[in-house]
Order: structure tokens, then sequence, then C-alpha cells
């Protein structure tokens, strides 16, 4: 199993839409937007090695170190198989 953390997705819209744009729009919402469109990319790299299996963006879930850190609250915000 694989987890990704996204820790720029302010500075990636930022960059993508521009500075005042990106100053409209909360955090929260640039994340879901960065992790939406990565998960339809990783989805399209990894069909096409020929890869199978499922993919999810969830909350409550941090890392920490070395460490996984499960907060209260754990959340399948969206699930994909491929």
């Amino acid at each position: 199993m694989l987890v990704l953390k996204i820790t720029n997705a302010p500075e990636v819209v930022a960059s993508k839409m521009g500075r005042f744009l990106e100053a409209l729009t909360p955090d929260a919402f640039d994340q879901k937007t960065i992790e939406d469109v990565l998960i339809k990319e990783l989805i399209k790299n990894l069909q096409a090695e020929g890869l199978k299996g499922e993919v999810a963006a969830v909350r409550g879930l941090d890392l920490d170190d070395k460490s996984i850190v499960v907060g209260d609250g754990l959340h399948v915000r969206r699930h994909e198989t491929f």
C-alpha cells in the first residue's frame, strides 16, 4: 500500500490559476482539487502500465515522520477502482 501526502496544494493552484484566484479559494478546496486531478492522472498512468488496483482520497489520516497518525473521523472522500 502506498500513502501520498500533498503538502503544497495552495501553491500549485496559485501557479495554475494566479495568486488572486488562489486567495479567493479555501485551502481545503485546493487540496481536494489537487487530489482529484492527481487521482485521475495516476489511474490513467497505472492503467497504461497494465496495473489494476484501488486509490482513495482519505481525510483524518496523516504522515508524521515514519508513523501514520489516524485522527478522529477517518473518512474516505473518494474511492476509485481501476
